[in-house]
């Protein structure tokens, strides 16, 4: 099948006359719409330039997001907030179209006047057939490919439950946790589904005065709060004491599930667990009043997301090579050892 495609800097440009195409109603994944890379962009350092190839076919199109980092390297256009990275479709195209494009995009990125001897994507699902589609297309168009864990995804099937139901089902040390700390505190909670300035400072307030380090950029995430607000799919959460608030959640929803983003809870209310009285009330406004049918807790290992989900996925890491330089053979001969030390079979 023929297939054309361009790679450009400009990411205005390999979005414009398609954005309906990229947008919320053509993309269900909040991760895959065209206005979660331009503003990744915008707020985020993420490389020296933005490089985007486009492929098209027989009504279909698809775009793999990059970031350009220099020294002849690129990387997924992703970042702390990014949850999961994939390349993006539109069309419906079947696995076999999907697989010409990206081989097509593959090929595109290996030529010789790109310059690119590395490419690494991140965090990539394996549950839906991402990371297998990008290490096929990657591996038939030349590039030496090596895939690794790089983190985990935790999530609850939720169809037809109750919040009631599910809570039934938690493990026994949550539950009781639950109930001991709301004996101990009169925490109130509130959630909000649209953008107010004035609960949002609050947020921050908490963040600055919680337990986790300075990470990503606080003007991204409120400029995600305010669009998803705008939308209808923020879902904002507050608990408070005596009318202070203690805690926050971030979390959007989509039609297919309620995502966490960002939790946070001052460090002097620690004793409280306002974080575990919190969740429980998001868990029931998705659950029973959003109908979600799952609930996704991001990327991260963290041994207190098994208490409130029932299935791990691998996220990869794929990283790939372009064999046309000496350097890339290097490469692959440390990861090749790595493996061998491992003793892991090679992807």
């Amino acid at each position: 099948m023929w297939v054309k495609g361009q790679i450009t800097h400009d990411l205005e440009g390999a979005t414009g006359g398609v954005k309906d195409l990229l947008d919320r109603a053509g993309q269900p994944h909040l991760f895959d719409r065209a206005y979660w890379f331009h503003m990744l962009w915008t707020h985020n350092a993420l490389g020296r330039q933005p490089l985007i190839a486009r492929s098209w076919s027989k009504g279909a199109r698809g775009w793999l997001f990059l970031a350009d980092q220099g020294n002849f390297k690129a990387t997924a256009l992703a970042n702390y907030y990014t949850l999961a990275f994939r390349p993006i479709f539109t069309g419906s195209p079947d696995l076999q179209t999907r697989k010409a494009l990206l081989i097509a995009t593959a090929r595109r990125l290996r030529r010789r006047p790109m310059h690119i001897t590395q490419i690494t994507l991140s965090p990539v699902p394996t549950d839906d057939g991402t990371a297998d589609l990008l290490a096929h297309s990657f591996r038939s168009a030349g590039w030496l490919v090596f895939r690794s864990e790089k983190t985990a995804n935790w999530t609850v099937n939720v169809r037809d439950m109750s919040f009631d139901q599910y809570w039934d089902e938690r493990p026994g040390a949550l539950r009781s946790t639950f109930a001991r700390k709301a004996k101990k505190a009169d925490i109130k909670t509130e959630i909000h589904t649209a953008f107010d300035p004035s609960i949002w400072a609050e947020y921050e307030s908490i963040y600055a005065e919680s337990w986790k380090p300075e990470e990503g950029s606080i003007v991204f995430l409120r400029a995600l709060a305010e669009t998803e607000g705008a939308a209808g799919a923020l879902r904002l959460g507050i608990a408070r004491l005596d009318g202070v608030a203690i805690a926050a959640q971030l979390w959007t929803i989509e039609p297919d599930r309620a995502i966490i983003h960002k939790l946070a809870y001052r460090a002097s209310a620690a004793d409280l667990s306002p974080g575990t009285t919190l969740t429980a009330a998001m868990f029931r406004h998705v659950i029973d009043i959003d109908h979600v049918p799952l609930i996704d807790y991001g990327t991260g290992d963290d041994r207190y997301k098994a208490d409130w989900m029932d299935t791990r996925s691998v996220m990869e890491q794929i990283e790939c090579l372009n064999p046309l330089y000496a350097s890339s053979w290097l490469r692959a001969g440390q990861n090749w050892l790595t493996r061998l030390a491992r003793r892991k079979p090679l992807a």
